[in-house]
């Protein structure tokens, strides 16, 4: 499978409908696509049109985003998140079922939407979640999490989550997929590796949702250091903060045996599918031939 995520100016659906057209067997997923920018309505009608494209290869990843992007780049109030993620779902579900929905949420009040098919669109649903109450959302309700930054250590927690949310629904957690962007540089020299890397990590650090999920998941050291840093306007210092140690845990970078060797270690912890992405070192396009080298056959 492939996942494109959505950002930099370019929609994640535009992006697949033209892989959807030049490819035959590889599934498509949104990696993910962010649910205040869409009404749940149209997120089903776009799913069920790649679905269709792609001959029932699509995979439908949600999200709710960033704060900084809904109200920045799009204008809109990041409010009731965890509310609008579950909203849309329960509709989205409906509505890929065949229904004819009528539903009064306390977000969302939708009269007669149909989708005009009869037949039902069994299109996966995976939600993007980092902490537990979302990762237990999705035990409850969806066919696949997506992780992101999740630390070996962190793993075991986070399918904890997943058993709790999907025991509360009757469901069994061994049929959820646990899917989890891992970062990827395959490298002979591990010293090329740490500046980008760094500022990777220190973008994501600057969003108050992942600074807090670090926090959680044993890195106050770390933090603590970056915020010193950052209040002083030294962000070469700040990055300078993130430890060999913080990145080994983070990403995954070495030579191809050792990549692969590492990922197959997180598959043993519960991990059912790694989504490599790997990062530029020495320029994007031989960093992304090198993943591709290292995991392909």
């Amino acid at each position: 499978s492939a996942w494109v995520p959505e950002g930099g100016g370019r929609d994640s659906l535009t992006q697949l409908t033209a892989f959807a057209m030049a490819t035959r067997r590889i599934h498509l997923g949104t990696g993910i696509l962010p649910v205040f920018s869409r009404t749940p309505t149209l997120t089903a009608m776009s799913a069920v049109g790649l679905d269709m494209i792609s001959n029932h290869r699509f995979i439908l990843g949600l999200g709710v985003g960033h704060q900084g992007s809904v109200e920045g780049v799009h204008g809109i109030d990041f409010k009731n998140p965890f509310i609008r993620i579950k909203e849309t779902v329960t509709i989205v579900r409906r509505l890929l079922r065949g229904e004819h929905v009528s539903y009064q949420g306390r977000l969302f009040k939708v009269a007669k939407a149909t989708l005009g098919y009869a037949q039902e669109f069994p299109v996966p649903l995976y939600l993007a979640a980092l902490g537990p109450q979302m990762i237990e959302l999705a035990g409850e309700v969806a066919d696949g999490v997506l992780l992101n930054w999740a630390s070996p250590t962190y793993l075991e927690e986070a399918l904890g989550y997943l058993r709790r949310g999907a025991d509360r629904a009757g469901r069994r957690v061994e049929e959820i997929d646990v899917a989890c962007y891992i970062r990827v540089a395959v490298v002979a020299d591990d010293e090329v590796v740490h500046a980008p890397l760094r500022r990777q990590l220190l973008r994501y650090i600057g969003m108050d949702y992942y600074r807090n999920f670090f926090l959680r998941t044993g890195f106050m050291e770390e933090i603590q250091a970056i915020d010193r840093h950052i209040a002083r306007g030294d962000h070469d210092k700040a990055a300078a903060a993130i430890t060999e140690e913080m990145q080994r845990q983070m990403a995954v970078f070495g030579p191809p045996e050792f990549c692969r060797q590492e990922i197959e270690r997180r598959r043993k912890m519960g991990l059912k599918l790694p989504v490599i992405a790997p990062f530029a070192v020495g320029g994007a396009k031989n960093s992304y031939r090198a993943a591709i080298e290292a995991f392909e056959g």
